[in-house]
């Protein structure tokens, strides 16, 4: 397939450009020429060293992540940028990136796995930024005790890493709302819309007391964890167009 192509199909899908404004990521073709063909791409969580190393291993035209290189514009590439293209360039390898379109797609979206495979109906978007979401919310049917939902979330890729859970909600915990990555600022929505959890990857110093004071569990699964969803998503269904796809996974137990 031709890499732009591709890459606009990825865009139109992900609804790239509704996050343009709120988003500090370059989301889209961040690394690539012109006009190139895309037989095999390979999808990982980071776009660094080890996941560019392993995406020329296995013979990819196009890396695809979730984080990438670009944030906030580009005034020099030195240093590790500089590495990380000359890597992907002497490769002949693309980088593609999506953000959050990808934390907050309805399906292909990392909150959106992650809900899955915490069995959540009655989904709906959660975790406000400007005019998109990049979370969801919805209700567990067979309510989680916490030492239950503990043990889901460490089913995760952790790396080996226990999740944290800090136990302030209710003993039943059936409304739980998602926000990947690093999401504990929106923890106040989660409390003003009554859910009894915030599942997410990390946390700040003093969400600690805003958990305990608005009466919310917040579960910590890991960075990396909860944001594995959305690639192996897009590998699926890259490899519908005809692509070849490979996920390559280098979990950082962060």
């Amino acid at each position: 397939m031709d890499l732009s192509t591709l890459t606009d199909r990825l865009d139109d899908r992900l609804r790239t450009e509704e996050y343009a404004d709120v988003d500090a990521s370059a989301n889209g073709l961040q690394v690539g020429p012109d006009d190139a063909a895309v037989d095999r791409a390979a999808f990982a969580v980071d776009a660094a060293a080890a996941t560019i190393a392993e995406a020329a291993d296995r013979g990819a035209d196009l890396l695809v992540t979730h984080h990438g290189l670009v944030w906030g514009g580009l005034d020099r590439v030195t240093g590790r940028e500089y590495d990380a293209v000359a890597a992907l360039v002497e490769n002949d390898i693309a980088l593609y990136v999506s953000h959050l379109p990808l934390d907050g797609h309805s399906t292909l979206g990392n909150a959106a796995g992650l809900a899955d495979f915490l069995d959540l109906a009655d989904r709906e978007p959660f975790g406000a930024m400007g005019p998109v979401t990049i979370g969801r919310r919805g209700r567990a049917p067979d309510a989680y005790g916490v030492d239950g939902l503990r043990g889901r979330v460490a089913e995760l890729d952790t790396g080996g890493r226990e999740p944290q859970v800090l136990d302030f909600g209710p003993e039943r915990i059936e409304d739980v709302a998602i926000v990947t990555g690093s999401g504990a600022d929106w923890l106040g929505e989660a409390a003003e819309a009554g859910a009894d959890a915030l599942v997410t990857g990390e946390g700040k110093q003093q969400v600690y007391h805003e958990a305990r004071e608005a009466g919310v569990t917040v579960v910590l699964a890991g960075h990396y964890a909860t944001e594995t969803f959305g690639v192996e998503r897009l590998a699926d269904l890259v490899a519908e167009w005809g692509v070849e796809t490979t996920v390559v996974s280098h979990p950082t137990g962060l």
